[in-house]
């Protein structure tokens, strides 16, 4: 019966029209956000009005386009929240997805501190930094491309009666983690306000990251544990078990990402990803003989 009217529930504020509704919303927001963000750009940029402050986002027209990455990662956490009932490996994706997105959104802010006065270009600490942050960018985005190919060779099995269940507990879950979302989302722009009136506003990148993902993603850890615990009562199968264990060490390690800096966040990054996808890999062979 709970399960029941769990999964009703999430079919509701997951239905078709909702989630339509929410990515005109997160577009139409994006579009205005970009272009507020690149007015205050060129006013900032041309001392039509001193803001106060001194800050690569109100430097260059080209960091303008992080408002807008910002927004829409926001909606990818939630499409994260809708696609974690399908299956572990579905999740993980979009956990993929969403970091990557991330990485790409800190390279619009990076762009402003660019040394191009230097004679030697990694000399530059800052030049350093977008520079292998590229380079991750292309070796993610690569790994995620073999991630979904693995991924889409593997053959689904029929849903029976103990799946559907298995689905509906984690649809329950699924709509305790929207409010916990929006809760975040809020107060994550709280710290930022709070960061911008205390003069710390370059730092404000950090500030939700550290705020909104490293607080999410240390609840989706526990969430993920509690599908796991739940996965015991539905299946007994070894590479089950081994595949949605690993895509928990996947989600640890991109959340300890977001505690790092420099290298070290890079590598737990592409480690994440690379563990990952050696997982997929190995059941996918273990799917074939079993």
């Amino acid at each position: 019966m709970i399960l029941k009217l769990g999964s009703n529930i999430f079919d509701l504020i997951f239905s078709d029209s909702i989630r339509k509704k929410i990515e005109k919303i997160t577009i139409w927001t994006a579009s205005i956000g970009f272009f507020i963000h690149l007015i205050l750009v060129i006013i900032n940029s041309n001392s039509f009005l001193s803001f106060g402050i001194e800050n690569s986002l109100l430097s260059n027209p080209i960091s303008a386009i992080y408002t807008p990455f910002s927004i829409i990662l926001y909606y990818e956490i939630f499409l994260l929240i809708y696609y974690l009932p399908r299956s572990f490996t579905t999740s993980i994706l979009k956990q993929f997805e969403i970091i990557s997105l991330i990485l790409i959104r800190r390279v619009f802010y990076d762009i402003p501190k660019l040394d191009l006065n230097s004679s030697n270009w990694f000399e530059s600490s800052n030049n350093l930094q977008l520079t292998y942050d590229i380079i991750t960018i292309l070796i993610l985005f690569f790994l995620i491309y073999l991630f979904s190919y693995v991924k889409s060779k593997i053959k689904t099995t029929k849903a029976n009666k103990k799946v559907n269940s298995f689905i509906d507990s984690k649809k329950i879950i699924s709509i305790v983690l929207v409010p916990v979302m929006i809760i975040l989302f809020i107060y994550s722009f709280y710290q930022l306000y709070l960061s911008e009136i205390n003069s710390n506003y370059s730092t404000s990148f950090y500030f939700v990251n550290e705020v909104f993902y490293t607080t999410f993603f240390s609840i989706l850890i526990i969430a993920d544990v509690f599908i796991l615990l739940l996965s015991f009562i539905y299946t007994e199968r070894y590479s089950q078990i081994m595949r949605n264990t690993g895509f928990i060490i996947c989600t640890i390690l991109i959340r300890l990402s977001f505690s790092s800096s420099g290298l070290t966040n890079l590598l737990l990054i592409i480690s994440s990803v690379t563990f990952g996808l050696l997982i997929l890999k190995i059941y996918s062979l273990m799917n074939e003989i079993e």
